[in-house]
């Protein structure tokens, strides 16, 4: 693996702010690394309308698609080019790519722009005649997710392109480069609940409604329900409360109107329409209004050809047994696991969304042997 064009990928890619929705710059730099290897590549906005513009729009997207030969199989990397706001309190520009040590330092560098640079580095070292390969790219999965992955989809379907298998890149090593990797993820579900009641005199409750009473019982209700137990791959299911609100500024008014808002992480036990359902049921029960937005669900790849393909790269580059896991939060492979199996593997997670953002250089380097491997075996 040349240590040196991965590198430079990253950092090519690091220097163009890509703050979520990502568009412009950091594309033309994708589309620059990926022409020279034949790749056939499809830009296009999504959400560009000016209603979009609430649901995280306009997003660039990009699809890269390099042939073999008719009937081989086709291998898939997706990854995405947006990044979450550095913050204030970094030690040097966070869009300045800067190498300490045996660190590259700058926000994206583990989440997730070394992962595309370790991937476009490693089609260097595979024959033109491998296979289809292809790379979904999109300019919003820190975001709202609405226009981006589910839209190049859309383009994939219009054009009669199903990969065969596809990889994730984001970061899922914990400890180690190496020591997990992702065959599924826990569906997740937003809820807001509003209670409303009648404003009064807090020494005349009779004349008023109080809707704090009523949402204290919702919560209280909802918090009792034990899910489940968790299943052979997924933990349990959780209900967390994220949000109460009432803003009464007076101490003796009985307010009008109280809020609530939770999240649920659940496993494959449950979809995001049945838990809506129950605890629709319960704050209707008391007087409420809920709505819900599903953001995924579960989805699971079983033990099997792809997940040893991954795993035996991972192990002949690292000498590390990867843990098979179904943790975390949610990625974009919710929507491609829809169509084809999915397995996520890429850099340790340890400073990604953080201050002072960082990846090994070694690290990169390895990823970009463990891709090369992963496609090749996968292709064959």
């Amino acid at each position: 693996m040349t240590r040196a064009t991965i590198l430079d990928y990253a950092k090519r890619l690091i220097a163009q702010p890509s703050i979520t929705p990502a568009t412009g710059s950091v594309f033309d730099e994708m589309e620059a690394m990926l022409a020279p290897l034949g790749f056939e590549i499809s830009r296009f906005i999504a959400g560009d309308s000016p209603e979009d513009a609430e649901l995280g729009g306009p997003v660039e997207n990009l699809f890269a698609i390099r042939h073999g030969a008719p009937g081989s199989r086709h291998f898939s990397y997706a990854g995405h080019l947006d990044v979450v706001p550095p913050g204030q309190g970094w030690q040097t520009d966070p869009f300045v790519p800067e190498q300490r040590g045996d660190l590259l330092y700058g926000r994206g560098a583990v989440d997730m722009k070394g992962s595309i640079a370790a991937f476009v580095g490693a089609l260097h070292h595979l024959p033109d005649d491998l296979g289809t390969i292809s790379l979904i790219i999109t300019g919003d999965e820190e975001g709202p997710a609405r226009f981006g992955t589910v839209a190049i989809m859309d383009l994939m379907a219009e054009r009669g392109i199903t990969p065969d298998l596809c990889l994730v890149g984001e970061p899922t090593s914990v400890n180690r480069l190496g020591d997990m990797m992702k065959i599924g993820r826990r569906g997740s579900v937003n809820m807001w609940i509003t209670v409303n009641g009648m404003q009064g005199h807090v020494a005349y409750p009779h004349n008023a409604d109080n809707p704090i009473t009523k949402l204290g019982k919702i919560l209280s209700e909802i918090d009792s329900l034990q899910l489940d137990e968790g299943t052979d791959w997924f933990q349990p299911s959780n209900i967390e409360f994220t949000d109460l609100h009432v803003g009464n500024p007076a101490h003796n008014v009985i307010p009008a109107r109280a809020e609530g808002r939770l999240s649920i992480r659940f496993n494959d036990r449950h979809s995001g329409e049945s838990l809506s359902a129950m605890v629709k049921e319960i704050v209707e029960r008391h007087g409420g209004e809920l709505k819900p937005i599903i953001s995924g669900e579960p989805f699971l790849t079983p033990p099997g050809e792809f997940s040893d393909i991954v795993a035996g790269a991972i192990r002949e580059v690292t000498g590390v047994d990867p843990e098979l896991s179904t943790s975390g939060g949610t990625s974009d492979a919710r929507f491609l696991a829809k169509i084809m199996p999915v397995v996520e593997f890429g850099l340790c997670n340890a400073t990604m969304h953080k201050l002072d953002e960082a990846v090994a250089i070694d690290d990169l380097e390895k990823l970009g042997e463990i891709f090369a491997l992963i496609v090749e075996r996968a292709l064959r």
